[in-house]
């Protein structure tokens, strides 16, 4: 009786490789979760690296870009937001989580609306949320929330239930919506 072995390589030693040779060692650490490769990146670097994986490695499809406020988190030691970038290899199935994180009392990251231009909306979302701001962003403005809204709604030390701010609000009537 013969037994069939099944392959056991990394399905993202490709990608690795790629960037270590671009960026040799120290830009980025990386974790693995699940067979969920992810990337810490630097925020000097972001950009740099998502272009590598876009240019180089195939991830051509943004699938998602997200923020966290890990404000009081247990042992968390990193910066207090990160932003999230889910990028696919649609010819390899490949799925990369990139991460970069900031900090207050301005948190900035650049924009990666030059490599996708589907990041806009999404950029959008993050600012509106969280308050992260996306440089060189072409239109970055509340897309959620009112333009008079002064605070992130999504940040852990916004108040449960607000900051009074609704009744300042006009009321509008289904048809004037």
């Amino acid at each position: 009786m013969s037994t069939v072995h099944a392959s056991t390589t990394d399905p993202h030693a490709t990608t690795l490789a790629t960037l270590a040779r671009v960026f040799g060692d120290g830009v980025f650490s990386t974790s693995c979760f699940r067979e969920n490769l992810r990337l810490f990146v630097p925020p000097a670097r972001l950009l740099d690296v998502l272009g590598v994986l876009k240019n180089q490695c195939g991830f051509a499809l943004l699938a998602e870009l997200g923020g966290t406020d890990y404000l009081g988190y247990p042992g968390w030691t990193r910066a207090r937001f990160e932003v999230h970038y889910v990028l696919r290899n649609l010819d390899t199935n490949e799925m990369i989580v990139v991460k970069a994180g900031v900090d207050d009392p301005s948190p900035t990251l650049p924009s990666a609306v030059p490599l996708w231009p589907g990041a806009d909306w999404m950029e959008r979302e993050v600012f509106d949320m969280y308050g992260i701001t996306f440089a060189g962003h072409p239109d970055l403005r509340r897309i959620l929330m009112p333009e008079e809204f002064t605070a992130y709604p999504l940040r852990k030390d916004y108040p449960l239930r607000g900051r009074g701010e609704r009744h300042n609000f006009p009321r509008l009537t289904r048809g004037e919506s």
